[in-house]
């Protein structure tokens, strides 16, 4: 275990918070300091002094930042390790920094070089976000390690509770290990996937104390009503530990909830998804952007592999899918199958690997040596460019469904046709092939439900990382 691991590792109750916010401290001085030195020898290289404002400044901005950092609460562990709102806040304090800078060298006169504002501030903002984002990195490895880990009680019915057990041990980067769980006296004792049941809704505070737990999640059960819950906070107060209450809401992203207190009741308003308008223009240009700027920057990687393929026969395979609002549109691919793959299929259900309206198989005798290399590394997706080119297609969206995979379709699954299907989403940085049909589905459906050009560029950079690790693909 390296020296970092053992400062992180959980010792007690949020145990390895304070040796993370050090580290946070320190990588916030380091990016000022940093962006001052550079900020200074860039504006001033070559002068025999530096004027006192800059000087001054240049000193005094470690701990005016460290200062506006904390005053913007970005040191606040519910933000660490997951969700956006740790570097939106560092984002905002480096703007209105910015902002107070300017208008104090007007005001007071002092005459802060221009040059110097304009490398310095933009320059402490991106080294303090890229080092809080890999900090956040090593805390998902070691997280995956089962350190800095939250012990967790969960209170609800026993199939949620089953439910969050299951996504928890599968994303292990939030942070919460489940170790207790407390049900309705009519559930039953039983240990739920080795997690104990030691208690009711009535014996949250005692498990608490027992498992030495420092937060408790309470699911969505009509149970726990108002006055319930509300004593379970007065309970939890007492002993600092965390309380998480989930609305009966699933896979719905922060931005679209608001809470508005309405005759003493916090309800959540939720907006709908913005499927039409304005940004959808915003996304098609920029889609069509990239993808063209991808053709022209890939052209000869792609006239390599196509010439490769046409040794062995047509170099792209052309296959009808399913777009938005159901329309049929041919979707292109670099041909990974040996001729009449398709007609070969039927001998090959048996050994399905898939589940639910999904076609896999993780050994394909189909795939010939050079489309297996294809696969692994999605290259042979790249001709999707052109569909995205088109307006078929989006950079980012859900899996391209076949015709026969539609007709299978229950009711709910169709909302993955209120947008266009994806070159990649949430399915491809999230497992690709290895996932069961109904966690693709639950992606793409938080996908529609969530989309924004934020997610997207998340999505496109998590891209990068699945297909060079190549798992998944088959």
């Amino acid at each position: 275990m390296t020296l970092r691991e053992k400062s992180f590792r959980l010792t007690g109750r949020h145990g390895w918070i304070p040796p993370y916010i050090r580290w946070l401290v320190i990588i916030d001085v380091s990016s000022a300091i940093t962006a001052s030195t550079v900020g200074l020898i860039g504006r001033f290289w070559g002068a025999i002094t530096t004027p006192w404002p800059d000087a001054t400044l240049g000193i005094a901005l470690p701990f005016i930042w460290i200062l506006s950092v904390a005053a913007g609460r970005a040191y606040e562990p519910r933000f660490f390790g997951v969700g956006s709102d740790e570097f939106r806040r560092v984002l905002n304090v480096g703007l209105l920094l910015s902002a107070a800078v300017t208008n104090l060298s007007y005001v007071t006169k002092a005459e802060v070089a221009r040059g110097y504002t304009l490398v310095t501030l933009p320059l402490m903002i991106f080294l303090d976000v890229t080092g809080r984002y890999l900090l956040r990195r090593r805390l998902h490895h070691l997280r995956a390690r089962g350190a800095c880990m939250r012990r967790s009680v969960v209170v609800g019915h026993r199939s949620a509770v089953t439910e969050l057990i299951h996504e928890l041990r599968r994303t292990p980067f939030h942070g919460l290990n489940i170790v207790a769980a407390c049900l309705p006296p009519e559930s039953g004792k039983d240990d739920l996937d080795d997690v104990p049941v030691l208690g009711g809704f009535d014996d949250v505070a005692r498990v608490i104390d027992v498992c030495r737990a420092d937060t408790v999640a309470v699911l969505a059960c009509p149970e726990i009503d108002a006055a319930r819950l509300r004593r379970l906070a007065w309970q939890m107060e007492k002993g600092d530990t965390d309380l998480f209450v989930a609305p009966a809401l699933m896979d719905v992203a922060g931005p679209r909830t608001t809470i508005r207190p309405i005759a003493g009741l916090p309800l959540l308003h939720v907006d709908h998804p913005e499927l039409t308008g304005g940004r959808r223009v915003v996304k098609s240009l920029f889609d069509r952007l990239v993808a063209g700027l991808a053709l022209l920057f890939l052209a000869p990687a792609l006239v390599v592999i196509a010439a490769l393929l046409r040794f062995t026969g047509p170099a792209l395979f052309v296959q009808r899918r399913i777009g938005r609002d159901g329309k049929v549109f041919r979707m292109l691919k670099f041909r990974t199958m040996v001729k009449d793959a398709e007609k070969l299929r039927p001998a090959l259900l048996g050994r399905n690997d898939g589940d639910g309206v999904l076609f896999k198989l993780k050994v394909d005798p189909r795939v010939t040596r050079i489309g297996g290399w294809l696969r692994r590394y999605s290259l042979d997706e790249l001709p999707q460019l052109i569909n995205i080119l088109r307006g078929d297609m989006s950079l980012v969206g859900p899996r391209p469904p076949l015709p026969e995979e539609v007709s299978r379709y229950e009711s709910d699954v169709y909302r993955r046709l209120a947008v266009k299907p994806g070159l990649t989403g949430l399915w491809q940085v999230s497992g690709r092939s290895d996932l069961s049909w109904d966690e693709a589905v639950r992606l793409d459906l938080r996908y529609v439900e969530n989309w924004s050009l934020t997610l997207d560029m998340q999505i496109l950079c998590k891209t990068l990382s699945a297909v060079i690790r190549g798992s998944g693909a088959y």
